[in-house]
């Protein structure tokens, strides 16, 4: 991972030198535009929408469009005269449970590293907030935008994740939500509870999910750059629509099972082969019936 910003951690009086890396990263495979025809890439030219003429990317500046179709120009210098306090400092303002903040509200994370000097500190502050199992929330600025941010523990690692305003979050305003609910029968909301169970586990793991789509993207691109067929994957067919609520549930829970339940292995069934012929061997015999004997 490299660094991609420096700075220092400030609570109370107290500060800590970090440097941040990006936490995650897009494993998107990235397509480029081409002409079909060869395989050239297709380019754009930046120009002016006044005058034609192709523009330097040294001469663009940035531009707020007004209601009235006016463009405001903002340039560099402009915005390097703006207050921006956090520029390189994630400003701690206080400390919350991290219950209290809805994941909605979360944007990207990054991981911070002490800098040599600031070891002590940044274990201090690690610590305190696990045992506190709080998390802090500050305010920082990255690429010249200031952003709510909360910081917390993973993995012994200071994580910082960026969060969206208050008014950055839609209220969702639908029609359905000013409607007479409709009526739901006991049972639905009971066998909907029995299918959460039958998919419930104790912990997420995901390492057990993967991109299909990315893999067989990946593995089209292989087999093209090889000269050779591509496969083709077959699609999963399209869900019928729900006609009977109840019905539905009650195949989901027995399907849910059904994927659930450990395959038996060779040995296993062998393991069971055993058992049953132990427990014929086991049986007592069936007494044969008198032979009746012949007068005479």
């Amino acid at each position: 991972m490299r660094s991609m910003w420096k700075g220092s951690v400030s609570f109370g009086l107290v500060s800590i030198p970090i440097q941040l890396y990006a936490a995650t990263e897009n494993k998107n495979v990235s397509l480029r535009q081409v002409h079909v025809a060869d395989g050239g890439r297709i380019r754009y030219k930046r120009f002016c929408s006044i005058d034609g003429e192709e523009v330097p990317y040294a001469d663009i500046a940035k531009g707020y469009e007004l209601p009235d179709g006016e463009m405001v120009v903002i340039t560099d210098a402009d915005l390097a005269d703006l207050p921006l306090p956090t520029q390189h400092a994630i400003d701690v303002l206080e400390f919350v449970p991290l219950e209290s903040i809805d994941p909605i509200r979360f944007d990207r994370s990054y991981y911070l590293e002490p800098q040599k000097n600031a070891v002590k500190p940044y274990v201090v502050l690690r610590d305190a907030l696990q045992k506190a199992s709080h998390v802090a929330i500050a305010k920082v600025a990255v690429r010249q935008r200031e952003s709510l941010a909360l910081l917390r523990v993973v993995d012994d690692v200071l994580v910082m994740t960026t969060m969206l305003w208050a008014d950055e979050v839609r209220v969702p305003d639908f029609p359905f939500l000013h409607e007479d609910p409709p009526q739901v029968r006991p049972q639905e909301v009971t066998m909907a509870g029995s299918l959460i169970d039958s998919l419930s586990e104790p912990v997420f793991e995901p390492e057990k999910y993967s991109d299909a789509y990315r893999e067989a993207l990946e593995a089209m691109i292989e087999a093209k750059a090889g000269g050779g067929e591509t496969a083709r994957v077959p699609r999963q067919g399209e869900k019928a629509e729900v006609v009977d609520l109840m019905a539905a549930l009650e195949a989901s829970v027995s399907a849910a099972k059904k994927s659930r339940r450990p395959a038996k292995t060779a040995k296993t069934a062998k393991s069971e082969e055993t058992k049953e012929a132990k427990a014929e061997d086991a049986k007592p015999a069936a007494k044969k019936p008198a032979r009746r004997s012949k007068s005479a």
